[in-house]
């Protein structure tokens, strides 16, 4: 018989048997397609030497006015600004306060110090840094106690933290640290998965046998993080927003509902107000006041007042009945300490771009703590300080009805595509009197995670509990040649580990997720929206970010032993140097099953003709040309599993001009009704593309 090419269908098909797609490939991983033709995929490597502590779970890219290129990492631990490979830790401080006389109690020939401090409001992993301490004497230096530390909690009045040096003898009899020891704790770290919750009160109201109840998980600590111009709004789901002014990198994130700034009072009845920060105020927005020095006499701390009057930068209060303030002096340093209508439970909010409104969805309402999972508010236009909806501006609010809970959101050019836990909606400006109005697209859909959407190329991507969805002006299910494969064998206690990205230079989309003996990211699926087709690998990642301001995809890696994580930078160089050194990216394909005519003969295949090329494949270090392995497994039937193998190396030869020369033709002997076509690497400094190679095939009888 003449040579037979070996040609499959693009992209990758486990939906069905292996022998029902004969003519398209079956198993694959670290391998893309392009155009039709699969090959390896790019290597990575550090973004730099630097890490950060915890599991990155958000990436945000963007420029400051002096033109720095900064990435914002929001991780379990703490949250941190990117700048030249160096992490800078801008978590916000939840509390800052004076702690009790001589906290610090140290024991002999031990590091561990345990604190004492009424109410201290945290939680096990949270991070203070002391100042103002003295040292107990002896190896416990003021300089060992005035650092930052990562506590246990004892009990809602006691922790523990391990020092950088050992106490002896006089630590351990000294008073410990003073009467001016400050603490500021950070905010409350979040879990880095989801861990499983069992007993009474772990599942919701009514679930499980009395007394017991059912089986709940914490939430895994995610971020939202979008700039705001130069500056940038951040939040942990379920949390505050929280705001970074440039440039300092140094300088943490503060609570947005604490920027009022300061102001002074007139002593006179009704009181005059006045804005000395330039910020305009809402008539009927609520503030309350603090002050570095006094209040003036008639005001009071942690009372919320009311704006009226408002004239430019002055405006007068009303109390809580409705009537006029007065004072009956001016005060000294009298700021806003809180500026009651921003919203401080929030799931999710985004920035809109041409608008300069800041959205959030679920979130709590006015005049209340408690999260409202459906209710979106937004700010006044060009005005992150104004939520109060007054006639003057147009901040807003609305309730969406279809679902429990808003997911994510994603911003496309026209519209915020918006989804609940079982619908997607379109969030469109309609300007004043309306502002904003959601329209229902569709019902009865799923969503898998809060970063499981994504827009490429205009069009908006996303993966269900059980199935992928498009967006292009219509909501469709999205054909997949993997959903079996993925959904039969995912994490669901993991969902919420599940994130997508794309890698725009291969017209990819991924998500990345967790199989379902794994509680930890380690697979990816793709869906190539050129080419219209599907692959898939294995890869441990927790973020991932494709920017126009960075050169190639980066993506986050966590080191759970350590809890520290770092950035990589995909699509660069050959090899996995995601530890500084090099190894090779282990990638194969292989074929579903084939056969000649009908499948009613066994075929002998003598000899294969290799195709492919080598494209920018390099000797290794020690001088051995870069080589692929081909592999031919023959069956006696479909169902008979591997009878015989054969394979062979091609190594890769000198170059030409017009192509490349590698092993010529590799000998076998392999007899087979049906077989299996096998391309792989394990080799550093190996890049390669498979082209048509052919066998040599004869018939060899039917049985």
């Amino acid at each position: 018989m003449p040579l037979q090419k070996i040609l499959f269908k693009p992209g990758v098909n486990k939906e069905n048997t292996r022998y029902t797609t004969e003519g398209g490939w079956y198993e694959a991983d670290k391998v893309r397609f392009r155009q039709g033709n699969p090959e390896v995929v790019g290597g990575w490597e550090p973004y730099s030497a630097a890490t950060y502590q915890g599991a990155c779970r958000s990436l945000w890219n963007w420029v400051l006015l002096d033109g720095r290129n900064i990435v914002g990492v929001g991780t379990n631990l703490k949250f941190y600004l990117e700048d030249g490979g160096l992490y800078y830790d801008i978590t916000p401080i939840r509390a800052s306060s004076t702690i009790n006389n001589n906290p610090f109690v140290a024991t002999d020939g031990s590091a561990t110090i345990t604190v004492t401090d009424t109410s201290h409001g945290a939680v096990t992993g949270d991070f203070v840094t002391f100042s103002g301490a003295t040292g107990l004497g002896g190896n416990i230096t003021a300089a060992v106690l005035n650092a930052e530390y990562q506590i246990t909690v004892l009990t809602i009045n006691t922790y523990t933290f391990i020092a950088t040096a050992t106490a002896n003898a006089t630590d351990a009899t000294a008073a410990g640290g003073g009467a001016s020891v400050v603490a500021a704790y950070q905010i409350n770290v979040g879990p880095a998965n989801q861990v499983p919750l069992v007993g009474w009160g772990a599942g919701g109201w009514g679930l499980g046998a009395w007394g017991v109840g059912a089986a709940s998980l914490s939430s895994l600590r995610l971020w939202n993080q979008v700039n705001y111009g130069e500056n940038l709004v951040f939040n942990p789901r379920g949390g505050g927003l929280y705001y970074w002014e440039a440039p300092t990198l140094t300088t943490r994130g503060v609570l947005l509902n604490s920027l009022g700034g300061n102001v002074t009072f007139t002593s006179a009845s009704p009181t005059v107000v006045t804005s000395t920060s330039n910020i305009l105020f809402t008539e009927g927005a609520a503030l309350q006041f603090a002050a570095t020095t006094s209040l003036p006499t008639g005001i009071s701390a942690a009372t919320t007042y009311y704006v009226f009057e408002v004239n430019g930068l002055t405006f007068k209060l009303l109390d809580s009945a409705g009537a006029a303030v007065n004072t009956s002096s001016t005060g000294t340093g009298v700021y806003v300490s809180l500026i009651m209508d921003v919203p401080t439970v929030v799931n999710t909010f985004t920035v809109s771009d041409t608008s300069r409104f800041v959205i959030t969805f679920g979130c709590n309402d006015y005049g209340s703590a408690t999260l409202d999972p459906m209710l979106i508010r937004w700010s006044s236009q060009d005005d992150i300080y104004n939520w109060t909806p007054d006639p003057t501006n147009q901040a807003g609010f609305i309730r969406i009805s279809h679902g429990s809970e808003i997911v994510t959101t994603v911003q496309t050019r026209q519209e915020i595509v918006v989804f609940t836990d079982s619908a997607i909606y379109s969030l469109q400006y309609l300007g004043p009197p309306y502002v904003w109005a959601p329209q229902l697209l569709g019902d009865n859909i799923s969503i898998m995670s809060t970063n499981a959407a994504i827009i490429a190329s205009g069009i908006v991507y996303w993966m269900g509990v059980d199935k992928f969805y498009v967006y292009d002006g219509r909501v469709n299910t999205l054909n997949c040649d993997l959903r079996r494969f993925v959904f039969g064998d995912i994490n669901q206690q993991q969902a919420l580990q599940v994130f997508s990205g794309t890698s725009e230079g291969f017209n990819e989309v991924w998500w990345f997720y967790c199989s379902a003996s794994s509680t930890t990211v380690n697979r990816y699926v793709i869906y190539n929206y050129a080419e219209k087709i599907w692959y898939y690998g294995t890869m441990e990642r927790t973020a991932w970010l494709d920017s126009g301001l960075q050169t190639v995809p980066i993506a986050a890696k966590y080191n759970s032993s350590l809890y520290t994580g770092n950035l990589i930078n995909h699509e660069t160089g050959l090899n996995d140097n995601t530890n500084g050194t090099a190894v090779a990216i282990d990638a194969y394909i292989s074929s579903s099953e084939f056969d000649i005519g009908d499948g009613h003969n066994f075929g002998f295949v003598w000899r294969v003709l290799p195709d492919l090329t080598f494209g920018a494949s390099t000797n290794t270090p020690t001088a051995v040309a870069p080589q692929v392995t081909m592999t031919l497994y023959g069956l006696a039937n479909s169902g008979s599993g591997t009878t015989s193998t054969a394979n062979g190396t091609v190594i890769k030869g000198s170059t030409y001009v017009i192509t490349e020369e590698f092993t010529g033709q590799i000998f076998t002997r392999m007899r087979g009704r049906q077989m299996i076509f096998k391309i792989g690497s394990n080799q550093i400094n190996t890049q390669w593309q498979l082209g048509a190679p052919r066998i040599d095939i004869r018939p060899d009888g039917r049985r």
